[in-house]
């Protein structure tokens, strides 16, 4: 039934997609095995795409060529700028997205990709020869072959739903768990150990009375994900806003006896910045309420998510809890929040390409490295994607560095520090986060996927046309004088001082106070030149005002990385016998032999290992 394949992706959540996609669209043949077809990357939590750091990391993957930004803009229902008080390095925009629609448009764009073929069905085990991976097995008696296997297994490797007391096997509600594979892999010499995740009630919207919550509106003028021309979102559904109490708190308390996670029933950790209700009163119980966002499902649905009442307490305890929140008096929920453990495989396994060290041509990505989230899952499923397909094409693989983009302090992370709690992409983990911003991923990583040929030269093209524009914008702004009569009432209507002499725009908008548009908007001649002349859409007038204003700090910082890529890539053979150098200490030894760094810069950033292991082993390499 089935010819040889050059990749195949087990599971189709959102890891696995893009590794599908990427592979395929690289010119790979690529089947997808997943065990519901109905659930192509469903979002079995939050019905919502990006967030602090993490709307940066979806800008990345679109700037790439990958699906994740268009599926977003095609199917979101509310879109927020956050952090815009905030400087630039720090704006991360956010989408609610219709969930059905969501899961039905990634389903759309997969089949309409060609070189992509798919299977339903669980996979049980793994085919090896001599340390290479060749192939899978399959519960109904399937033996496939392929040249590469990418796992993007998330939450279901051996998983366990907790509610209260109760407990049964499954990936998620309504889907069952998968088994067999875990044991595959302990048997090939992997690692693993036990994660745990969760979820809230489901809340009827018809029974919320939103009168009494805060209402949350989206962004006047709504931006996009995709750097492509994607629908403009025209209408959008609110979110809303109430809190806990202490009377809310008292009632889950009378849970704790019944809850799996005090009772030791769950083994594995969960996310630390993503807690359950219960944990938030246990950990903060000098806190008297907590927020609870209230966001819709999708257009047609009367479903309601509850961000921020994750719970796996009794579903007699959830509700009567819930009810006391304001606006949830006469809620009905259509399911209990529960918790999910499962098998996760410790990331220091893998090499910076996500292969694994121990079978080539074997990779993971997504929840089986112990992330959490959508977005660092589908980061990680276009890395390996893209790295199957150059390693069955005799490419070398694509490593991208902390100083290139956030999918490189993601992985970077993984491989280097590994993980004992599920991990959650931060603005604070990126060193050069100035670099790193969501308005230039496109201008960052584009011109590198294009060489791969995974953009297409569309894409391409629209990555020199917006180079060529702001860079006219720059000049002209650089060179271009007003006089104290063309701007003093706008400086005195922005309380900032006016001038005395004739200065350059460039240098008025140093000035935090004093905008692009607000040179526009007085200057008839400026107005003239950038809207007949450059043709600069609102996008790349703030993208010119950021690089204009921001100037220095990211010259300083583009020379900081530079200084540091002197000593980053210095290569580290993966034989290299850390113990025989007693200038060591004896935790560096013991790390270094264990994670085998490639760079000394990967080995500079491992716990344990001071600026002084690192002076050892330059000097040792003759550096």
């Amino acid at each position: 039934m089935f010819k040889e394949y050059d990749v195949i992706v087990v599971g189709a959540g959102h890891a696995g997609c893009e590794a599908a996609a990427a592979a395929a669209n690289m010119g790979s043949s690529v089947l997808l095995i997943t065990m519901n077809m109905n659930s192509i990357a469903q979002m079995s939590c939050n019905p919502a795409m990006g967030g602090i750091a993490k709307g940066q990391i979806v800008r990345e993957i679109d700037a790439m060529g990958g699906y994740s930004g268009i599926v977003t803009d095609s199917t979101m229902i509310q879109f927020r700028m956050l952090n815009r008080s905030k400087g630039p390095a720090m704006w991360s925009p956010r989408a609610q997205s219709d969930r059905m629609r969501f899961s039905e448009k990634w389903r759309h764009m997969l089949e309409q990709t060609n070189n992509l073929d798919f299977w339903q069905d669980t996979v049980t085990g793994l085919i090896t020869d001599d340390g290479r991976v060749t192939g899978v097995t399959t519960s109904m008696g399937q033996n496939i072959n392929g040249k590469s296997v990418i796992l993007t297994n998330g939450t279901f490797l051996n998983g366990i739903i907790h509610i209260g007391i109760k407990n049964f096997g499954g990936g998620r509600m309504g889907d069952k768990a998968s088994h067999g594979l875990t044991e595959s892999l302990l048997a090939l010499g992997f690692e693993s150990a036990r994660l745990k995740t969760g979820t809230p009630v489901r809340v009827d919207g018809r029974s919320i009375d939103f009168s009494r919550m805060e209402e949350q509106k989206g962004d006047a003028h709504p931006g996009r994900f995709s750097f492509t021309e994607t629908p403009v979102l025209e209408k959008q559904r609110s979110c809303y806003l109430t809190y806990t109490s202490p009377q809310v708190h008292d009632i889950l308390r009378l849970g704790f006896a019944e809850s799996p996670m005090y009772a030791g029933r769950i083994e594995g950790r969960g996310p630390r910045y993503c807690p359950s209700i219960e944990d938030k009163i246990d950990r903060f119980s000098d806190k008297s309420r907590h927020q609870l966002f209230v966001e819709p499902e999708g257009w047609d649905t009367v479903e309601y998510y509850v961000n921020g009442f994750s719970s796996s307490l009794p579903d007699h305890i959830q509700f009567r809890a819930l009810q006391k929140v304001p606006g949830f008096e006469h809620a009905k929920i259509f399911r209990p929040g529960y918790a999910i453990e499962y098998d996760y495989f410790p990331p220091v396994q893998l090499n910076y390409s996500l292969e694994t060290r121990l079978i080539q041509n074997l990779y993971f990505a997504g929840q089986i490295n112990g992330t959490t989230g959508y977005e660092e899952a589908a980061a990680q499923g276009l890395m390996a994607g893209i790295n199957a397909h150059q390693k069955v094409h005799d490419n070398p693989p694509f490593i991208l560095s902390r100083s290139e983009a956030y999918i490189g302090v993601l992985i970077d992370d993984l491989i280097t520090k590994g993980i004992d709690e599920p991990y959650r992409m931060f603005t604070s983990r990126a060193e050069y986060r100035i670099l790193l911003r969501q308005d230039n991923a496109d201008l960052r990583l584009t011109p590198l996927s294009y060489k791969l040929g995974l953009a297409s030269p569309e894409r391409y093209q629209r990555v020199q046309s917006k180079l060529m524009s702001i860079g006219n914008a720059i000049h002209f702004l650089a060179n271009y004088s007003v006089s104290p009569d063309q701007v003093n009432n706008l400086l005195g209507d922005l309380d900032t001082a006016p001038i005395s002499q004739k200065v350059k725009l460039s240098g008025l908008l140093l000035r935090p106070q004093v905008g692009l548009n607000d040179l526009i908007g007085i200057l008839p001649d400026v107005r003239e030149h950038f809207y007949a002349n450059l043709s600069l859409s609102s996008e790349l007038i703030e993208e010119t005002e950021i690089l204009v204003k921001y100037e220095g700090y990211i010259g300083k910082e583009k020379e900081i990385a530079e200084k540091i890529s002197k000593f980053e890539d210095i290569p580290l053979k993966a034989d290299f016998d850390y113990k025989s150098l007693t200038s060591l200490s004896f935790e560096a030894r013991e790390k270094l032999s264990k994670i085998k760094p490639g760079t000394i810069g990967q080995a500079s950033r491992i716990n344990g290992v001071s600026p002084s292991d690192i002076s050892v082993l330059v000097v040792y390499l003759g550096r």
